[in-house]
């Protein structure tokens, strides 16, 4: 080979190995840190029940959840509120200060993202709500009734049963009667 291309492939070769180290160390270092957020369940017991793996007191982490019903409270002086979030295990307290998003509301899945001030309260810098798939705007869903009242489209039709659906499940229904009842 010539001493040239030598030269070229051990360096490309040194660079390789030192890119992969260094990866390999970034990996590492941040394994704790790598899972979009936590459960209560996770904060309370640890990642997997591991009591090695709870958050530390001070650590910024998410949370997701489900905000409990009947836990939601209002500062009537100022925007702090209060509320607990669950998963199928033990709840968290968290509190935030600012405006909630629009989708905010109990029994609704949430992440929330901030501080840990105790092994069971979140001090909150962001709440966001989520939705699922058939969700539509406020604003979005007032127009799209107006333009399909015009068309005679109802309510049910925009979420799932049309009149065609109905009458489909009506003959359905009428052949397995009609089937039951030559037997």
């Amino acid at each position: 080979m010539n001493p040239r291309r030598k030269s070229r492939l051990t360096i490309i070769l040194f660079v390789l190995i030192g890119v992969t180290i260094a990866s390999s160390l970034v990996l590492y270092a941040l394994r704790q840190n790598i899972d979009l957020f936590y459960t209560p369940s996770e904060v309370v017991n640890g990642k997997n029940n591991d009591p090695n793996a709870i958050p530390q007191v001070g650590q910024r982490i998410r949370v997701g959840g489900m905000v409990v019903e009947g836990s939601v409270h209002r500062d009537p002086k100022s925007l702090k509120v209060t509320f607990n979030v669950d998963d199928i295990g033990p709840e968290i307290t968290v509190e935030y200060e600012g405006i909630l998003p629009d989708l905010f509301r109990e029994g609704q899945g949430i992440v929330v993202q901030g501080v840990l001030k105790e092994p069971t309260l979140l001090v909150a810098s962001e709440v966001l709500a989520k939705h699922d798939e058939n969700y539509v705007p406020p604003d979005l869903s007032e127009k799209l009734e107006s333009v399909h009242k015009g068309a005679g489209v109802t309510q049910k039709d925009m979420h799932g049963e049309s009149e065609r659906d109905r009458a489909a499940k009506m003959l359905n229904t009428e052949a397995n009667t009609q089937k039951e009842g030559s037997k």
